[in-house]
């Protein structure tokens, strides 16, 4: 009997010691799920960053009022510093317009590698122009941030009035006239990149007819049009420039019907005042041949390449941005040019003739030398009357108020 029970003791000991084994292996064993989980990247989160970069320009930018905030892609940096200059940019495209949107948002770009963990930058893109703007304007300010840059002429109003309200923030606004105790404005001498470019397309054209597709009637707009007509008669003095307007800054379709309207007329190069590439794909389409603007644009219709104007838009972001850093910062106009870079001539396409590249280029060092200025009277309007007397350079006062188009443009400008 004694030896039964020690028996079945020592069975019950066994049972227990084989359950307690099963128990730890069930511990020990990792959890394929939940490592799972935690090292799989997340995939909607990079789809939403491409469809931001693709946008069609058809969204009315609502969905897209929320900041972005720009992660360090390198770890060593560290992070910013904890008072380190927070700076916003407030975009009227998507950042992969391949134009004036892309450009701008590479300055910043360039202004946080240039300037490290003293800043942290965040941007909304697709803000559209207008009284909408400005409560984008005045959530960014409320949020904390130190400068505010808004890069489209439609924001100019509303940026003015957030700047009274918010007077610790500094705001930037770029293509307009207006300032403010905390708000200046910036932009540049396109016109000398859009005369090199008409004389690109004036050497290249064997009609002499050229088109050019614009967004609004704005000042802005008139001297690079006026500009490019100048310096295509500069290669072939019969040379005219017929004007179509788009109003819109961006939105590919409709530039590129607009740029089929002029080539159907019979033009054969298209110049452009729009964000996106659609007028050169348009252009290459029909055999024809371009000039862009804002960027490099060449790999979107090669073959109907010629050149463009290109900004450069780093250096005055960081100069900005160390100056309200340092407390040296006040309101300016900024009218940036050639020579200081902020103005550039994109690469030749292999369609412009060398003789002609060299007329380009030696014009191009006249004016970074300040020895040619594209406005230099003689000029007369549409309707032959003299509007600059010869020897004359138009001011920057009248740049800025350009309402008249020279001779040899086709169009009107429209109220």
């Amino acid at each position: 009997m004694r030896l039964r029970h020690l028996l079945l003791m020592l069975l019950a000991l066994a049972l227990l010691a084989a359950a307690g084994c099963d128990t730890d292996e069930i511990a020990d064993e990792p959890d394929d799920d939940d490592d799972a989980v935690a090292d799989e990247p997340d995939d909607e989160a990079d789809d939403d960053g491409d469809d931001d970069g693709d946008d069609d320009g058809d969204d009315d930018g609502d969905e897209d009022d929320e900041p972005v905030d720009e992660p360090d892609d390198d770890p060593d940096d560290g992070e910013a510093d904890e008072d380190a200059l927070s700076v916003a940019f407030v975009y009227v495209g998507p950042v992969g317009d391949a134009g004036w949107t892309y450009r701008h948002d590479v300055g910043r770009q360039d202004m946080e590698e240039n300037l490290g963990n003293q800043v942290e930058t965040t941007y909304v893109e697709n803000v559209e122009e207008g009284a909408g703007s400005e409560e984008v304007f005045d959530d960014l300010a409320r949020d904390g941030h130190d400068l505010i840059f808004g890069t489209s002429f439609g924001y100019q109003d509303q940026m003015a009035a957030v700047s009274e309200r918010y007077p610790d923030v500094v705001f930037e606004h770029a293509t307009g006239f207006t300032t403010t105790e905390n708000m200046g404005n910036y932009f540049g001498a396109a016109e000398e990149g859009r005369y090199l470019e008409g004389m690109a397309a004036g050497a290249v054209s064997e009609t002499g007819e050229l088109g050019y597709v614009a967004a609004f009637p704005i000042p802005e707009v008139v001297r690079g049009i006026n500009a490019y007509a100048l310096g295509a008669q500069e290669m072939n003095p019969d040379a005219t420039v017929q004007v179509v307007w788009t109003s819109t800054w961006y939105d590919p379709e409709t530039e590129g019907q607009a740029a089929e309207s002029l080539l159907d007329a019979g033009v054969d190069v298209v110049g452009m005042h729009q964000d996106s590439p659609a007028v050169g794909q348009a252009a290459e389409d029909a055999g024809a041949h371009w000039t862009g603007y804002h960027s490099d644009m060449e790999e979107f219709a090669p073959d109907a390449w010629l050149t463009a104007t290109a900004w450069d838009w780093g250096s005055y972001y960081t100069e900005t941005a160390e100056m309200v850093l340092d407390g040296t910062w006040e309101p300016r106009e900024y009218y940036g040019d050639m020579a200081d870079g902020l103005v550039n001539l994109a690469p030749f396409g292999e369609s412009v003739p060398d003789d002609a590249i060299e007329e380009v280029e030696a014009r191009r060092d006249e004016i970074v030398a300040g020895d040619f200025a594209p406005f230099t009277g003689p000029l007369t309007d549409q309707e032959g009357e003299e509007r600059v007397p010869e020897g004359e350079e138009m001011s920057l006062e009248e740049l800025l108020e350009f309402d008249w188009f020279v001779e040899g443009v086709i169009g009107e400008i429209e109220e």
